[in-house]
């Protein structure tokens, strides 16, 4: 009895030190690929930060893992890339108001941080939305009034585009009901003729007063913030605008946290041809970790203030069309030197009105200075502009970072200012997509975790439930390419990053649900079980 046992080991040993050595092996899951193909197998073999081989349960038996992942039918997908985020770091008085669900609470906490600080400091705060306050009302003037009698305070809304100030933040700017709107802004009133505190575009006005931070004070939420979206399974991110000096900031967090935080290509803000040459470097220099991204302006305002530029005047106020920040000329003259240094743009285009100039000045500049694969882009792309213009877009191959989460969060917004068929068409994808554009998904923290994305991508639902231009909905399988993959070709990354095939690197999500086959209703309950980054697990749910 004891000979077969003999052969059996002399037989079974060699066999098992051919097994090729791995790093990390997952399967018996789904893993979708996130190829043209939409591809889906069960395993994936990771060495040294990339995915070596992907397959079915075969792998297991080619290669010796030292760490095996059981997705026990869970779904995997590439990480997730947000191609359009701000992550900042907070100071000590910054009160954070994402979560706040009623006007009391809100207020309590302005109450709080001015008894922590004491008279006379300033309040900062962001993240409230009307649209998620019981009261289903803005903060005003007079209510920080009562919250914070001895302090100014500043608070803004959700998406920045919109602020709310107190009494004394006011007097500190000198705002009164004579101070006039200023350039590409506005100041609200009440029926008195008194600024009721909210400042749309241009807090700036008062916001300059607020004393700056160091970057020792807030450099520790920083670096929580980054890492805090490894839980939500993003493990690539685009930083929506910074300075030039602010971008050493981010080079030596990154340096500081090796291989610990999102991947980042960072959007440097315009500021002149002289001050982008001596600032030494364009889009994609750096590595795999952090690199310079595109180049960013704000052509025109939001809809959260609102302010964004439209070509019909906003619904109820026939004499309002938004704001623009920019002269047609002076669009023309940052886009045509940038171009021509080789940057590439990124440009917050939200209203239709500036998403046609926008165009229009794109296609001038690259008939001027033909350039191949520039790979320039909108942020946002709010409204459909009329065919013509997205015939240009597909002809100049002009390229869309799109928010479909704002048909959910910011749902409250449009139903305010948007009617008829451009209401309907907010935020479009599959109209864009249907003219040969090239979209990719993103969040813009409203909110940043992708399910809400996904979700409104697929189902069209604002937060009340309401369906906007059913005919927009796109597939479970091609919102998350748009979140994962195409975000990588926006930053020339598509070799690099973006999809779970051999030589890629090895940023990988695994889900609680299987979005491509679960009921829409379940996937804003969706977690992340497990994230991947340079195929070390750097988040487990428990």
């Amino acid at each position: 009895m004891r000979l077969p046992y003999l052969a059996l080991l002399v037989v079974t040993t060699p066999l098992a030190a051919q097994r090729e050595r791995v790093d990390l092996l997952i399967h018996h899951g789904k893993i979708f690929t996130a190829d043209d193909r939409s591809t889906i197998r069960s395993a994936a073999a990771i060495r040294d930060g990339r995915i070596v081989a992907v397959g079915g349960e075969e792998l297991v038996g080619r290669y010796q893992p030292a760490r095996t992942i059981d997705l026990n039918g869970r779904l995997a997908v590439p990480g997730f890339n947000d191609s359009h985020i701000h992550i900042n770091g907070d100071p000590k008085r910054y009160i954070e108001l994402g979560d706040v669900r009623t006007l009391t609470d809100l207020l309590a906490r302005v109450t709080a941080k001015a008894r922590e600080l004491g008279p006379g400091e300033w309040v900062t705060g962001y993240g409230w939305s009307e649209d998620q306050l019981a009261e289903k009302r803005r903060p005003l003037r007079g209510d920080l009034d009562r919250a914070a009698p001895n302090n100014p305070v500043i608070l803004t809304r959700a998406g920045g585009h919109s602020s709310v100030a107190n009494s004394k933040a006011l007097a500190l700017a000198r705002v009164t009901k004579a101070t006039p709107d200023p350039d590409h802004g506005v100041i609200e009133h009440d029926e008195r003729g008194e600024p009721n505190g909210v400042i749309r575009e241009r807090a700036d006005i008062v916001s300059r007063l607020v004393p700056e931070p160091t970057a020792q004070e807030v450099r520790p939420s920083f670096v929580a913030k980054l890492k805090s979206l490894l839980t939500l399974g993003i493990t690539s991110i685009v930083q929506a605008g910074v300075t030039r000096a602010d971008f050493a900031e981010w080079e030596r967090t990154y340096r500081e946290n090796p291989g610990g935080l999102p991947r980042a290509a960072v959007q440097i803000f315009w500021a002149g041809p002289d001050s982008m040459r001596a600032f030494g470097r364009k889009t994609g220099d750096g590595d795999e970790w952090i690199r310079v991204g595109a180049v960013k302006m704000l052509v025109d305002g939001g809809f959260t203030g609102p302010a964004a530029y439209t070509l019909a005047p906003y619904k109820g106020q026939p004499s309002y069309r938004g704001k623009l920040n920019y002269t047609p000329d002076e669009l023309y003259r940052a886009i045509k030197a940038g171009h021509d240094m080789g940057w590439q743009f990124g440009l917050h285009t939200i209203g239709d009105g500036a998403i046609a100039l926008t165009v229009s000045t794109f296609d001038r500049v690259l008939r001027e200075s033909p350039r191949k694969d520039h790979r320039h882009y909108l942020n946002h792309f709010s409204m459909l502009p009329p065919d013509s213009t997205l015939a240009t877009m597909a002809r100049d191959s002009i390229l869309i970072t799109q928010q479909a989460n704002f048909t959910y969060t910011v749902e409250g917004r449009y139903v305010a200012n948007l009617d008829g068929w451009r209401l309907e068409h907010n935020n479009p994808v599959r109209t864009p997509m249907r003219h040969g554009i090239f979209v990719a998904l993103s969040s813009d923290i409203l909110p940043i975790g992708p399910m809400v994305g996904l979700y409104a991508a697929v189902t069209r639902k604002g937060m009340s439930g309401r369906v906007f231009g059913a005919d927009e909905r796109i597939t479970m399988a091609e919102a998350i390419r748009a979140y994962t993959r195409n975000g990588a070709f926006i930053t020339r990354e598509e070799k690099l990053k973006g999809t779970l095939e051999p030589g890629r690197l090895a940023d990988i999500a695994v889900l609680s649900n299987d979005l491509l086959t679960v009921d829409p209703s379940q996937i804003l309950a969706t977690k992340v079980d497990v994230t991947i980054l340079g195929g070390r697990v750097v988040y487990e749910r428990r």
